[in-house]
């Protein structure tokens, strides 16, 4: 039982460091990476001003230039946000009605129509 007891408090100061854990946006790690590349200053001093672990700063540097190296091959394919499928899919699915009306109006135009004839032994079939 003391063993449960004394690792009460330190996995309650764990889940507490993991929930105040800072969370970086992609435009603060873009800053840092690139204040480091200019080498202004070392890396040390560039993590000790941001707050951060050097591990963390070597990590995001080389997911940067990762990308950048896939993206000057070519190699990336551009995602489309949520937003942006929702409407390219409403846009898709009005366009399917518009042919399918089209398609439908088309198809009744060109049903051959039948003319009367006063001669009702020869029936002519005209298409329009």
């Amino acid at each position: 039982m003391t063993g449960k007891k004394g690792s009460l408090p330190e996995s309650i100061v764990r889940e507490i460091k993991r929930q105040t854990r800072r969370k970086f946006k992609a435009e603060e790690k873009i800053r840092i990476v690139l204040e480091g590349l200019r080498g202004e200053a070392g890396i040390t001093d560039l993590c000790r001003k941001e707050g951060i672990h050097p591990t963390m700063y070597y990590k995001c540097s080389k997911a940067f230039l990762e990308a950048g190296k896939r993206q000057l091959n070519g190699d990336t394919i551009r995602e489309a946000g949520s937003d942006e499928v929702k409407e390219l899919r409403t846009e898709n699915d009005s366009l399917k009605m518009l042919v399918a009306e089209l398609t439908l109006r088309n198809r009744t135009l060109k049903k051959p129509c039948r003319v009367w004839n006063p001669n009702p032994s020869i029936h002519e079939i005209h298409s329009i």
